[in-house]
């Protein structure tokens, strides 16, 4: 049997929703004790430590995650101390997220369970082989 016909057999679909669970559950056990559930709660705390001040709308938007995600994880970080709501001046029905003290402090332990998280999923690749599948995950990314 030739190597080659098990990739035209297997959907790139199936190959990429079983490698984002795969990620999802180690993520999971590697924050766990940190107070970061599933939920890609990790992503929006990376992305209010990187953007102080965003809303939740903007979250939405940015991460392409549902409303009801967002706000549960946000409701989440801030339970467990890493961000602070605050009303936005310009819109008083609205919030401005912040990163707390803890979570800046958490920063590098986040970077570094992603990296491992990374690299763990890309062991067995060559530095030539990881460009390139950065570049066509790029290149069929939808942005629906």
């Amino acid at each position: 049997m030739n190597p080659n016909d098990t990739f035209r057999k297997e959907p790139i679909g199936r190959l990429i929703s079983h490698i984002h669970r795969s990620q999802q559950k180690y993520l999971s056990r590697s924050l766990g004790e940190y107070d970061i559930g599933g939920g890609g709660q990790y992503s929006f705390l990376k992305a209010i430590l990187h953007s102080p001040g965003t809303t939740q709308e903007q979250l939405t938007c940015d991460l392409k995650f549902d409303k009801a995600t967002t706000a549960r994880s946000v409701k989440q970080l801030e339970e467990a101390g890493y961000i602070e709501r605050r009303t936005d001046p310009g819109d008083r029905r609205s919030y401005l997220l912040f990163p707390t003290r803890k979570a800046e402090e958490f920063l590098p332990v986040l970077q570094r369970v992603l990296d491992e998280s990374n690299a763990k999923m890309t062991r067995d690749l060559t530095e030539e082989e990881k460009q390139q599948l950065t570049l066509l995950l790029q290149k069929i990314r939808l942005d629906l």
